[in-house]
């Protein structure tokens, strides 16, 4: 079988962490199979669409590397097509669904439906006191043929609705097994709306088809759908697919992840410096884990590891720590000339060389890539600090102003060649640390927070490197004023 998946999502404003997801599990199983993934817009509900969104999906997909081989991408900043099976956007669409939904009223498998929204409100109400599941009464399916046309003709509006058979409805689902829902709970799905737009259940049903999808994997809010879907493959004679559908994304108290509880965007991870590598990679776990005895995965090998059978029923919680984590161990991995590429964004305005070297002492300490952002004060700004803090717990004043003035003279005795190599400026202070019987703790600390200003900072001879010898020298200066004054 000639495998193709596809990720059809909706141009309602940004990229929902758990669509990432979605977008990877079928980007996954088509590349392990030889196939193709497609991506389709699906816009058929215009009260939700967003201006703008369609392309700003395309960049985020193409920022995260999920590369399609066929549907809409950015040439110019123009959307065009890529594929044979276009239109890849669902509103260009329309008159397909319009000829598929004739095909069901003329094999009496749909109807045409007038009732009124007051009137479907009013049979809600009244089924719901009466305990009773909410469902279409079928009031319109008694009206005859000459009556629908005549109301047709005088323009009244209506849907058009499927029209459930009695019986079991059975799908397999790759994830959860064997499925069973009786007709008799579902419910007459509206397939064509009164603007002319199909809903979710006709189109995607028949886009996917035309396109011709093997696969269909998507969240697990659309296995109560899978019935009508079923329906309709049948009554429409087309061949049906296979389903395997994803368990919930969780907040940690186990609710649905929602932006109540934090960013659900990608492109809001994205802005944070979060790399996309990484984030993909926290993502696919969520749910799925190709061996159990480690967490990093190249692309590559999530591609051959991945399985729908492995994929776990139950839903997996979004844990922020640990993409963090697995954040920082993807910044540490990067090379020198790619981190500081992907950093320059977030410290716009410091010197190459600098912000070189800045990144150089802090990579290992980043979670995201805009925590470099909140470090910079150290490296540009002269710090402000309280001169008590220079003093080592087990000194005293007199020794912290002994010991700077003693690490200023080495200092100035090093040649700027020395400021270009962290282990020679880390040699010459601790030679002279050795060479004076002193103890580490003296020495270090009063410098390190001269440099710093910070209790907490990296090494003293870490910032030496990053800071050179002139500047280095002027906050050892400063420092040394503060104790004496």
């Amino acid at each position: 079988m000639n495998v193709v998946t596809r990720f059809p999502p909706s141009p309602t404003g940004y990229l929902h962490i758990g669509s990432l997801r979605t977008a990877l599990y079928n980007y996954l199983f088509a590349k392990r199979h030889g196939g193709r993934f497609i991506l389709r817009v699906e816009d058929t509900d215009r009260t939700r669409y967003v201006e703008g969104a369609v392309e700003s999906l395309i960049r985020t997909m193409d920022a995260m590397g999920l590369a399609y081989d066929e549907g809409p991408t950015l040439v110019d900043g123009k959307i065009v097509e890529i594929g044979d099976h276009g239109p890849y956007v669902q509103s260009e669409r329309l008159d397909l669904y319009k000829t598929y939904a004739q095909q069901l009223i003329d094999q009496g498998d749909a109807y045409h439906c007038f009732c009124t929204k007051e009137r479907l409100t009013q049979l809600r109400d009244q089924q719901r006191l009466a305990k009773l599941p909410t469902k279409y009464d079928r009031a319109c399916l008694a009206l005859n043929d000459e009556e629908k046309q005549a109301r047709i003709d005088a323009g009244d509006d209506h849907v058009v609705r499927l029209k459930v058979p009695e019986g079991p409805i059975t799908f397999t689902d790759e994830i959860r097994g064997a499925v069973t829902i009786d007709g008799s709970e579902v419910d007459d799905q509206v397939l064509m709306k009164t603007d002319g737009f199909p809903t979710y259940h006709l189109a995607v049903v028949v886009d996917d088809h035309l396109m011709g999808v093997t696969h269909i994997i998507r969240g697990e809010e659309w296995v109560s759908s899978v019935p009508k879907h079923v329906l309709l493959y049948q009554k429409l004679g087309f061949p049906l697919p296979s389903f395997g559908h994803l368990p919930l994304i969780l907040n940690p108290d186990k609710s649905k992840l929602s932006k109540r509880q934090g960013d659900v965007a990608v492109e809001d991870f994205l802005k944070k410096g979060y790399l996309p590598e990484a984030l993909l990679n926290f993502v696919a776990l969520l749910g799925f884990n190709p061996s159990g005895d480690r967490e990093i995965y190249t692309m590559q090998e999530l591609q051959e590891a991945f399985d729908l059978s492995r994929v776990n029923k139950s839903g997996a919680v979004f844990d922020v720590e640990k993409l963090n984590w697995m954040n920082g161990q993807y910044i540490k991995c990067l090379d020198e000339e790619e981190l500081n590429k992907r950093i320059a964004e977030f410290a716009p305005d410091i010197e190459g060389d600098l912000l070189k070297r800045i990144v150089q002492v802090e990579k290992d300490r980043l979670a995201v890539l805009s925590e470099i952002s909140d470090r910079l004060d150290m490296y540009t700004q002269s710090p402000a600090y309280d001169a008590e803090i220079l003093v080592w717990k087990k000194a005293d004043k007199e020794d912290a102003i002994a010991q700077l003035k003693g690490v200023q003279g080495v200092l100035e005795g090093l040649n700027e060649e020395v400021f270009t190599s962290l282990e020679l400026i880390e040699g010459a202070v601790k030679k002279y640390i050795e060479d004076n019987d002193l103890k580490n703790g003296n020495v270090l600390w009063p410098l390190r927070v001269a440099l710093s200003g910070e209790p907490r900072s990296p090494s003293p001879f870490e910032l030496l490197w990053a800071l050179g010898k002139k500047e280095s020298l002027t906050r050892v200066n400063h420092a040394i004023e503060s104790l004496v004054s």
